[in-house]
């Protein structure tokens, strides 16, 4: 097996916000990915496994690794990719590789600063399965093993999409088709992707090539594309439609993104028919799917388009269905099924899987439908979909489009492939209840990424209402019980009816704080439900206490608002009925909790970040001790469950399994690799934890306004179910404090954050267990009824009168009528006292309760009289809005406030100088409705603004105890009655209001329970206490109650409508507790996503429940640090300390930043519990700790270095001065603790600046440096334009830096640039917070500083240059004219693996290396950046799409100084170079691009004409017209040749264009190459390296220098001495060593045109130096339309030659190949053992035989032979010579034909088949059709031998994998090589679903190419000139002898006629009259006496004549008289 062990990764420039790097790595097509980690610096240590099988490993295997970042929801989540060889393996197995710090590249393949570190090693070990053998296509797959069905999904974490809409690439390539079912058909492919359609070109035969590729692009959420449907349909279209379809093959998007790669690469799928069951695989289809999102990189592609498939795991693929399955859903009743509120629902299920959908009946009119129906699916194992979804539908309208609620069911959670175990486990089917599966519907929740996911049933597409719950059961058989896909259950179901057996279930909640809420004008409530029991809209069920009194918001004093609940916390109680599913839920909280504790462990392992960590081992051990510990605690037993079904039996034996194993693991793992071993045991563990048989609902928390429901909450069950048989059963929320995030639903409301912080304790279970039920330790359970008495003033008097439609006594809000009398205690309640009143107070608290000052305001008014002098008005007091008002003299203080100042008139805005304003009154409110500073005379008011500042005093009650104290307040003296003035809907005040016109009082009676009982009292508040129980309609549970007799029970009236008044229960919690809270905060870093750099005046707000304070303002910076600490004092918490301590609240840091307007944004928050000290005993300074700052909903944008505690304020404490620890002051704040402040260091920066690119704002730029208060300048660059590079390159800078490097400051490069009058401008900056990989040891032996390339030659080098050129080049110019054997394109196939191609015997020559990457992501090349890197350069002011504005070329190295002063200093890293005239250096470009692979199709023929241009400055090559039409895999062969100085044009871009003739270009993709990184990288990727040195040929060295120059240089760059050669050249000591070159060539090379052994040893050298091959690079494209998505690849590479080097080699011939014409001769000779299928007339099988037969892709010159009649036996002979002509390509064995597909086309399209002769049978029919006798395709580049006699000939020979007992294949060969064959081949028809043998031809295969064929012509058929053999007609003795019979029998007839014609004619035309008078009678004359005759008589009656004894010899004549004598009488008789 091959093992990869992914250690870390370094990501620079740091990312910010913190990316969640993942390192994805490809092996084969298998993709394999590591967990999520967060930082920048992730470190994962984590192993991947793949299993070579029986496939070792080769000398071209490699690993792919992709570096992305899988929290970003921009579109930059590719961050990088490498290219590991595997090579090294191959030779050394035993070897590990260690690659450290691979260096990335990037979307453009330019090297990034990202690195990754990882170790390879082959892992040799005994194959424990074979897997050879067996049919090639996997027919023998049909009878694989069923324990193991592969469900897609079942093992691994699926990595987090953005919730968001993205744009994502489906691509569908079709190759060919294999084994198609049918006879003589016409294919065609049919795609559907998502709905869209396309089809393939129609083909012939049951093989047909198609090699077409379909795009379709998406923009939408990933989460609904993955559900679309991916359909492959193979049709027959010669037939109709309803008989086309051969087979087809379905999965969703979803499974294929999922795949490794996500692609399908060259899968054979196999093709079934749904509709019948029974047919099997009907044929197989070889595609390629891929599903790409944003930086997804689509795999390369280097095979072949056509062949032999060499690898048989390709034939027994995944993707291949050869199981059928019948997934058979039991569906027998739903209940609850509520859509509307007052009608009732016509339910139909309905039930989709991979998009086929089933129904159930419709059962009309009934909310609890009963259907008892079998629905079957017919599935292919692997099942290729992931959810099995369900949709209840109400089907009152004829439309059936009202959906009532969803579900989904997933495949992994209810079957297993055994994988999750190792061993012998089988795993299981999908199975699935007898259960309940709970609906929703309604608005969905956001999406969200969630650490809990894994134990939730994945439910995205479900609605957050509950819309009752159905009940089935699901159940999976190999083999069909039934026929029918739906069918009825019968009635003897009563085991599963849905009346089972139910138990009273208790649901508490206590409401302890709601915090961080925005401002609610009305007031709000909450209300909490599970199922439909709480909903209170839901008027079925009975009244529950299920919502929370209403309440209002109050300011908080900084940004947010809180409930003011203090002491008196509100509780709601709900009951409900269920089915005790304890057991299953047990074993999941089991479950959960070993979960829970192993994360928790592992979490604190990896904070332990060094090794050397002495805690490390213990919590090593202590990890492990727990993990035995749990695995080992036995789950509930199932077996003997009465209630547990075959689900809940499997899956405990799964994960009791598991159990065990990870038990046994921890008890045998050794400490190393600790967190990769955990993490995946973690993920194992979390595979089996989902419980889909989750009947219970979750639990609903809703926050209500104005009767709307605003935000929710969502609680799942089994984390807060109670359970009897101990805590670790119980849910880990159980009776504990939790905080709760409301979130807006879908579409509603600010989505990017939570609505609120809302903490609970919950409390779920059942009743009888509730007896002693304490959720607090501290606090009073307290129920009271409530009303409201409300009056009106009237006529100055209080009373009834004027309260118009609000009654006299009502509920909170004045809606309802709640008379005393009418109130009535619950059944086992009692009242406890009588009716009072109770003010509440928390309705009345100021709204300026948390506000340190407040200015109050009062408006005098005054009015003109008769006299028009101003006197006062009707109302000379008012607000602002007019309303009255008290006079400033009355207005008194508040208790606990003082004012400074007396009242003042404002001046500060439009008011004259005594500050009134005038205006012209309107009526009927007489108020004007605009105000002027100038008086005029129509002016009838004016007022004047009266203002004062109040400020809270100081004293010893702080505002949370002054609130505390107003709250407990009761009524101060029997006088107060208690009243609250104010209005409905507004704010009521304690004292009466000069505007006042409604008052109320609140009335409480309180109630006690009767007696103890066994249950809670508070879970027998059931139903109103406003209106008899009996009247109001309730539930029932052991009834389905029907709409009929619920409509005629219970009729609801328009009142009676109304919600029902409920009791409220509180807690109260009399004793309050103090706390101090202490926020370490230090610094923020990671805040740089890709465009946004820093933060203007960023701050940081601490929010901890309604306290909050924020820190200073910075300047802007990208990794602000405060070093501060915020201290909140005296905390007000009323819950005990234990409570606290278990579950505190979270402390909330929020990072702001403040624009240059004052503009505050929220930039991210991040939340944690504090650390709680209940005594300072054991108190320890908590050590700051990286938390992640969340953006949006599960985005994290950064982190925050920070901690945070809180303290208890005991009475000791309280005596000290506060605060209670010292913390350092300095500047008016707090700063932070010596002992967690980080050590500074004094730190040596290096700076190698060498150049600033791509500015093209600049005049005279110079570089800045800052970093920790320090700084550094460049000297500026005079001459820019011409020479960009800075003129002083080695830099030094000295900075204090901390020791830990995780609190390293930013290194922030800004480019000043110097203009005119000294003005200095920056224009571009950027920052690099990670600083690790810059960190090195300056004392290092090995230490090679960068050296600057030498580009210029020597004078001595350039005479030898000149007769270099000279004499090489012009003496091989004569050798360009010639064609050698071999071309350039021989050595790319090479490459490619093409084992077929033309063999070569210098091929080991001459070898280039393909990549499928570019150049720069190969990982051995670092990125080319070895030299310099390349930093970006962005704008200063931050935007959100800030462009690049330019960038900078440079390095950096830190190192510490020594601490001793006197100690030598380090030497420096960076060597300053004097002399630079070698830049800028003017260079020649050869670009050569060789060919595009899967471009995006641009056309709507699914096609583009793509062409080239190259761009590299102000140049621009390349043409339009020549484009290549109709294609999306161009092969260009094209090389384009330029002049460019670099570094001045750098930058060469490769673009793809699609013509178009009228419109516009469309651009198809770009790709860019920095060049300059080309030019100075050390691996001599200028210009690669070729295997050997050739002067002639068609291979010639075609760098400017010989080896020996590049070596002498290499050795120069590397500080190395210069090698010396002897003088024969054989031997070469260099780096100290002797070289000899018979250690490179073992014997002497025969090839012609090799250069000298000098040059030849010096080049083998070269190649162990790791530099550049020779090779080819595919590189990506993009286009700015579809950002991040691959558009395409084009395979290229680019050569550089520096002028000052001499003159370059010769260019490179790869223009394309062209194909040669070939005449194929196919010379019948006869047939043998053909199906006979007519009838002769004597019963005889006969057929009239013909041939057809004609080449794939030239059907229009399709041949016959003539036909051989009446073959009895079989037997057939022809002589007839077909004639077909192609034009084929060798290389690629593949014809090519250019053809127009439409008359209107401007250009032909060029289509690739393979040549393969089809030949077929027929029989010739006159009357009907001619039948289909038989097949036979033969592919010319691999055809099977022919066998010499008719008897040796059978259908084996065409097998290419045979089968068992034929051990051997049957020989195959290539007609292109053997030019000529004969023999006897086989032809094969189908019968059903089989293939036999149909009979034998007999024939003569030639290939001429063709000059041959000029030279040997023939005819076609047996015409002229027949030679070449000469064709006779054949001698077909049967057909001779019937021809001659029938010319036998046609003479005699003619002969006949002949004979007979001239008597007819006679008589016809003379006509001759004979005269007779009588008729003629003919006597008996042989009875006469006499021999003579008597004379003729008229009359002789004497005679008798005879009648009855004519004469035989008369009858003819006789017959005929009345044709010869007409005028004669009929004779008589």
């Amino acid at each position: 097996m091959l093992r990869l062990v992914v250690e870390s990764a370094k990501i620079e420039p740091p990312l910010s916000p913190p990316p969640r790097p993942c390192v994805t790595v490809y092996f084969r097509d298998i993709k394999k990915r590591t967990r999520v980690a967060e930082g920048n610096d992730p470190t994962w240590n984590e192993t991947l496994i793949w299993h070579l099988w029986s496939r070792p490993l080769e000398n071209d295997s490699f690993l792919q690794i992709i570096l992305r970042d899988m929290g970003s929801k921009k579109k930059e989540r590719f961050m990088g990719l490498a290219t590991v060889l595997l090579k090294p393996l191959v030779k050394k197995p035993r070897e590990v590789l260690f690659m450290k710090d691979l260096i990335l590249l990037n979307h453009s393949m330019m090297p990034t600063d990202c690195t990754v570190t990882l170790q390879v090693a082959h892992v040799i070990y005994r194959d424990t399965e074979k897997t050879g053998g067996g049919d090639p296509l996997g027919m023998t797959g049909r009878e694989a093993a069923q324990q193991k069905l592969l469900v897609p999904g079942s093992t691994g974490m699926r990595s987090a999409l953005s919730s968001k809409p993205q744009h994502f690439q489906v691509r569908v390539k079709v190759f060919e088709a294999r084994q198609l079912l049918g006879n003589n058909i016409h294919p065609v492919v049919k795609v559907t992707i998502a709905g869209q359609q396309h089809h393939t070109r129609i083909k012939m035969g049951n093989n047909p090539f198609f090699n077409e590729i379909f795009f379709q692009n998406f923009y939408e959420v990933p989460a609904k594309l993955f559900d679309e449907i991916i359909l492959v349909q193979v049709l027959n279209s010669s037939v109709m439609r309803s008989k086309a379809e051969i087979g087809r093959f379905q999965t969703d998007i979803g499974f294929v993104y999922h795949s490794p790669g996500h692609t399908l690469l060259r899968k054979w799928l196999g093709l079934c028919q749904p509709n019948e069951p029974s047919s099997g695989v009907r044929g197989y289809l070889k595609v390629t799917i891929c599903a790409l999102g944003v930086g997804d990189q689509a795999l390369v592609d280097q095979k072949l388009l056509y062949g032999a498939d060499t690898d048989i795991e390709v034939f027994k693929s995944a993707a291949v269905p050869m199981t059928t399955a019948y997934l058979q859903l039991f569906i027998y009743c739903a209940e609850d099924l509520h859509l509307r509120r007052y009608q009732p629902a016509s339910p139909m299920l309905e039930v989709e899987l991979i998009g086929e959908k089933l129904r159930t009946n419709v059962r009309p009119q009934t909310d609890n439908p009963i259907w008892n129906q079998i629905l079957t699916f017919q599935i292919q194992l692997p099942c290729l979909s992931s959810y099995i979804k369900f949709r209840v539908l109400d089907c009152a309208r004829s439309d059936c489009r009202d959906e009532i609620g969803a579900a989904s069911l997933s495949l992994s959670h209810i079957s297993s492939t055994g994988e999750e175990i190792e061993g012998l486990y089988s795993g299981f089917l999908p199975c699935f209840g007898p259960s309940f599966l709970p609906l929703h519907g309604g608005p969905r929740a956001p999406s969200r990424i969630s650490e809990e996911a894994a134990s939730i049933p994945d439910a995205i597409g479900d609605g957050l209402f509950y819309r009752g719950r159905v009940l089935l059961e699901l159940i999976t058989q190999i083999k069909a019980n039934q026929d029918s896909m739906m069918k009825d259950l019968s009635q003897g179901v009563a085991r599963i009816e849905k009346h089972q057996n139910r138990q009273k279930y208790g649901l508490c909640v206590i409401f302890l704080s709601c915090t961080m809420m925005p401002n609610f004008e009305d007031l709000i409530q909450f209300e909490v439900s599970i199922g439909h029991y709480g909903n209170k809209m839901d008027l079925n069920y009975k009244p529950l206490v299920s919502t929370t009194q209403y309440s209002p918001v109050i300011y908080d004093g900084n940004i947010y608002h809180y409930i003011p609940w203090y002491n008196t916390k509100p509780v709601v109680a709900v009951t409900s009925s269920w089915e005790d599913i304890s057991f299953r839920i047990h074993c999941l909280n089991l479950l959960q909790f070993a979960r829970d504790r192993l994360k928790a462990n592992l979490d604190t392992l990896k904070s332990m970040q060094s090794p050397r960590d002495p805690a490390l081992l213990p919590q090593w051990e202590k990890l492990r001790r727990d993990l035995v510990e749990d695995c080992r605690r036995p789950l509930p037993y199932m077996t003997d469950q009465p209630k547990a079904t075959n689900l809940d039996r499997k899956r405990w034996q799964l994960r009791s399994l598991l159990l065990q194993e990870l038990a046994q693991k921890a008890k045998e793992a050794k400490p190393r690799d600790m967190v990769a071993t955990v993490e995946g045991w973690l993920c194992r563990l979390n595979a089996v934890l989902p419980e889909p048989q989750m009947s219970l609902p979750d639990v609903m928390i809703w926050l209500i306004a104005k009767e709307q429901r605003v935000a929710f909450a969502r609680v799942p069950a089994h984390t807060v179910l109670f359970s009897p048989a101990g805590p670790l059963h119980s849910g880990r929320f159980c009776g504990k404090i939790q905080t709760l995030l409301l979130q807006y639903p879908e579409g509603e409301g600010q989505q990017d954050m939570p609505l609120a912080h809302l903490r609970v304790c919950m409390w779920l279970g059942n009743v009888t267990d509730s007896k002693d039920l304490q959720l607090l330790r501290q606090g009073n359970m307290v129920v009271y009824a409530e009303m409201y008495e409300n009056q009106a003033k009237y006529k100055d008097h209080w009373g009834q009168q004027g309260l118009y439609q609000c009654p006299n006594f009502s509920d909170v809000m004045g809606h309802k009528a709640l008379p005393k009398s009418e109130f009535k205690a619950p059944p086992g309640w009692h009242w406890q006292d009588s009716w009072r009143v109770e003010p509440q107070r928390r309705f009345l608290l100021d709204v300026d309760i948390n506000k340190s000052r407040v200015l109050e305001e009062v408006y005098e008014n005054q009015e003109r009289d008769v006299t028009g002098t101003w006197v006062p008005s009707a109302v000379p007091n008012t607000d602002v809005n007019g309303q009255p008002a008290k006079a400033q003299d009355t207005v008194t203080c508040p208790q606990g406030w003082h004012f400074k100042k007396n009242w003042a008139v404002e001046l500060n805005h439009a008011v004259d100088s005594e500050g009134w304003e005038y205006g012209v009154g309107i009526p009927p409110s007489g108020l004007p409705r605009v105000w002027t500073s100038v008086e005029k005379n129509y002016h009838s008011c004016r007022r004047r603004r009266w203002v004062r500042m109040r400020f809270r005093n100081h004293g010893e009650l702080g505002s949370e105890e002054q609130t505390v104290s107003f709250l407990q307040m009761g009524l101060a003296s029997e006088e107060e009655e208690g009243w609250e003035y104010g209005s409905l809907g507004s704010k009521f005040h304690l004292d009466p209001q000069p505007q006042s016109r409604f008052r109320r009082r609140c009335w409480h009676r309180r109630l006690a329970p009767n007696k103890d009982t066994d249950v809670a009292p508070i879970f027998l508040l059931e139903g109103s206490l406003a209106m008899d129980l009996k009247q109001n309609p309730k539930k029932e549970e052991n009834k389905a109650w029907s709409w009929t007799q619920f409509r005629d029970s219970w009729r609801p009236s328009q009142e009676d409508r109304r919600l029902p008044n409920m009791p409220f229960i509180y807690c109260t919690l009399e004793q309050p507790h103090y706390y101090q809270l202490f926020c370490y905060i230090y610094q923020a870093r990671n805040l740089m996503s890709n465009q946004i750099l820093m933060f203007q005046g960023p701050f940081v707000r601490a929010v901890f429940l309604n306290y909050s304070q924020c820190t200073q303002h910075l300047q802007s910076s990208s990794a602000p640090t405060w070093a501060q600490t915020l201290i909140f004092q005296h905390l007000l918490l009323h819950e005990s300390p234990q409570d606290t301590r278990e579950s505190p609240p979270l402390v909330v840091l929020e990072l702001w930043q403040r624009d240059a307007r004052g503009k505050e944004s929220l930039w991210g928050r991040s939340m944690w519990p504090p650390v709680v000290w209940l005594d300072l005993q054991d108190w320890m300074l908590p050590p700051l700790r990286w938390h992640p700052l969340v953006k949006e909903l599960g985005e994290e944008e950064g982190e925050i270095l920070a901690s945070c505690e809180l303290i208890l304020e005991t009475e000791k404490l309280r005596e000290k001065q506060l605060p209670l620890l010292s913390v350092p002051w300095k500047d008016g704040v707090y700063m932070l603790p010596k002992s967690i402040q980080p050590t500074m260091r004094k730190t040596a920066i290096e700076i190698l600046a060498w150049g600033l690119r791509n500015m093209k704002q600049a005049r005279h730029p110079q570089l800045l440096v800052e970093c920790g208060g320090e700084s550094l300048r460049t000297e500026p660059i005079r001459d820019f334009p011409t020479n960009p590079n800075f003129p002083e390159s080695a830099l030094l800078l000295t900075v204090f830096m901390p020791k830990e490097e995780a609190y390293a400051q930013p290194l922030v490069l800004k480019v000043l640039d110097n203009q005119d009058f000294g003005r200095q401008t920056v224009v571009g900056q950027a920052s690099i917070d990670f600083l690790q990989p810059y960190f090195c040891d300056p004392w290092a032996r090995d230490y090679l500083p960068p050296q600057l390339p030498t580009l210029s030659m020597k004078k001595q080098q350039k005479v030898l240059g000149f007769l270099y050129e000279k004499f090489w080049f012009k003496s091989s110019k004569a050798e360009d004219e010639y064609e050698h054997e071999v071309d350039w394109w021989s050595k790319l196939f090479w490459a490619t693996g093409d084992d077929k191609s033309p063999k070569y015997k210098y091929q080991n020559y001459h070898t280039l290396k393909v990549y499928d990457c570019e150049l720069e992501a190969v990982p051995a090349f670092r990125g080319l950046q070895d030299f310099c890197q390349t930093f970006k350069l962005y704008q200063e002011q931050p935007k959100v799409d800030s462009p690049v504005v330019g960038e900078f070329k440079g390095l950096f190295r830190i190192y510490p100084f020594p601490e001793n002063p006197e100690a030598p200093k380090p030497p420096r890293q960076f060597l300053a170079w004097p002399e630079r005239e070698d830049f800028p250096q003017l260079c020649l470009v050869r670009v050569y691009v060789v060919r595009a692979i899967n471009l995006q199709p641009q056309d709507y023929n699914g096609l583009c004409d793509p062409y080239v241009i190259l761009k590299l400055g102000s140049m621009k090559l390349g043409s339009r017209d020549a484009y290549k039409p109709n294609t999306v895999d161009p092969i260009f062969g094209t090389m384009f040749e330029l002049t460019c100085t670099i570094p001045l044009e750098k930058d060469l871009q490769i673009q793809l264009y699609d013509f178009d003739l009228f419109s516009l270009d469309d651009e198809i993709g770009t790709t860019v190459i920095d060049l300059e990184n080309r030019l100075l990288s050390g691996f001599g990727a200028r210009c690669g390296l070729s295997k050997s040195y050739c002067q002639s040929g068609p291979f010639r060295w075609r760098d400017q220098m010989p080896p020996s120059y590049l070596l002498e240089r290499y050795a120069k760059r590397k500080g190395l001495p210069p090698p010396v050669f002897d003088p024969e050249g054989d031997s070469v000591l260099y780096r100290g060593k002797r070289f000899k070159l018979q250690n490179f060539e073992s014997k002497a090379p025969t090839m012609p045109g090799l250069g000298p052994k000098k040059e030849r040893l010096a080049l083998y050298i070269l190649h162990t130096q790791g530099l550049v091959p020779e090779h080819v690079e595919t590189r990506t494209l993009y286009s700015d339309s579809l950002p991040g998505i691959d558009q395409g690849k084009v395979q290229m590479w680019v050569d550089i030659f520096p002028q000052k080097l001499g003159p370059p080699g010769p260019p490179v011939k790869i223009s394309t190949r062209k194909p040669k014409r070939y005449e194929l001769r196919c010379v019948v000779w006869k047939t043998a053992q053909v199906d006979l299928v007519d009838e002769a007339l004597s019963r005889e099988k006969m057929s009239d035989i013909y041939i057809k037969g004609w080449l794939f892709g030239l059907e229009k010159d399709m041949q016959k032979t003539d036909i051989h009649y009446h073959s009895v036996t079989g037997e057939a002979t022809f002589n007839w010579r077909f004639i077909f002509t192609m034009d084929y390509l060798a290389a690629e064995r593949m014809c090519i034909e250019s053809q127009k597909d439409y008359i209107w086309n401007l250009d032909p399209t060029s289509t690739k088949f393979p040549a393969r002769l089809i030949i077929q049978i027929w029989d010739n029919d006159t009357f009907s059709s001619d039948d289909f006798l038989g097949v036979l395709e033969l592919d010319l580049s691999d055809m099977p031998r022919p066998a010499r006699h008719a008897k040796q000939c059978s259908l084996r020979m065409l097998d290419a994998e045979p089968k068992w007992p034929y051990l051997f294949p049957h020989e195959r060969f290539s007609l292109f090589k053997k030019k000529t064959v004969t023999g006897w081949w086989p032809c094969q028809v189908q019968e059903g679903d089989k293939w036999h043998l149909s009979g034998k031809v007999k024939m003569t295969l030639e290939v001429l190419s063709e000059k041959e064929a000029l030279a040997r012509p023939a005819g076609r058929g047996q015409s002229e000139p027949n030679q070449y053999p000469t064709l006779h007609p054949p001698l077909r003795y049967r057909c001779k002898i019937l021809s001659f019979s029938i010319l036998l029998v046609i003479a005699y007839m003619l002969f006949k006629f002949i004979y007979s014609a001239p008597n007819y004619l006679a008589m016809s035309w003379i006509r001759p009259g004979l005269r007779m008078q009588p008729p003629i009678k003919i006597y008996n004359l042989i009875t006469l006496p006499t021999a003579n005759p008597p004379p003729l008589a008229t009359h002789a009656p004497s005679l008798q004549p005879v009648t009855g004894h004519q004469l035989p010899l008369l009858q003819a004549p006789n017959q005929h008289l009345g044709d010869i004598f007409p005028e004669l009488p009929a004779p008589q008789h």
